[in-house]
């Protein structure tokens, strides 16, 4: 048969595979099943997410060692990008609904790579060995959605005690914190003047006393039992 008579042939039959059953456009119900010359049954697709509830599993596998080795999986990433200066500043996320965009960031790329407070293998590759900050999004790559979940992720981890936390260790000298230091000194004696020289208490005339009570005496309040 020629490939037209094939096109006209497939039009007339007007059949669509939806769901595993087989639909047909002109009548709009399911034909039986023993009817199912053009559908084929789709393939099983590889389970992504047997990893989502232990992410850390996936750092010890035999797929994760061929593909990233003993490197971070930051460390040979490089985004695409127009012209010779790159982007001050990651994208904002990789994954807009069913999108992907391409060239997607070191966590979104790897579907098996889970941002956990236990998977602690992964937080400190992200993590600067000599300061213990997390390294900026500049640097690993990552976007912006996926560098506050590590950032958020890596805060729970060393609260809980999964991460350990370089606290500078500084000796305390105790003559520091006693009277013996030479900045330490008793407090002086009052004077027995005026606290401060330049002030020195000086009683009003009984002109200015008599005036004010006049102009105040209708704000007065009365005290009790007087009339």
């Amino acid at each position: 048969m020629t490939r037209p008579s094939l096109t006209k042939m497939a039009a007339s039959l007007g059949r669509l595979c939806v769901r595993g059953a087989v639909w047909s456009r002109t009548s709009g119900a399911a034909l039986p099943l023993g009817v199912r010359v053009l559908c084929t049954q789709p393939p099983e697709q590889f389970d992504v997410s047997r990893y989502k509830e232990q992410p850390w599993e996936y750092l010890n596998s035999e797929e994760y060692v061929e593909r990233y080795g003993a490197r971070a999986v930051w460390a040979d990433y490089r985004r695409n990008h127009k012209g010779s200066i790159p982007p001050q500043k990651t994208r904002k996320t990789c994954i807009r609904g069913t999108k992907i965009c391409g060239n997607p960031c070191p966590i979104c790329r790897d579907q098996n790579l889970g941002v956990d407070v236990r998977n602690v293998k992964l937080l400190q590759q992200f993590i600067c060995p000599y300061t213990g900050v997390a390294y900026d999004a500049t640097r690993t790559g990552v976007c912006r959605k996926q560098h506050k979940r590590l950032v958020k992720a890596i805060a729970e981890a060393e609260d809980i005690g999964l991460l350990q936390v370089s606290v500078q260790h500084k000796d305390i000298t105790f003559g520091d914190y006693s009277q013996d230091h030479g900045a330490v000194t008793q407090t002086p004696p009052p004077p027995a003047g005026p606290w401060y020289s330049w002030y020195e208490w000086q009683q009003p005339a009984e002109k200015e006393i008599v005036k004010l009570q006049k102009l105040y005496k209708p704000y007065w309040k009365q005290m009790k039992g007087e009339q």
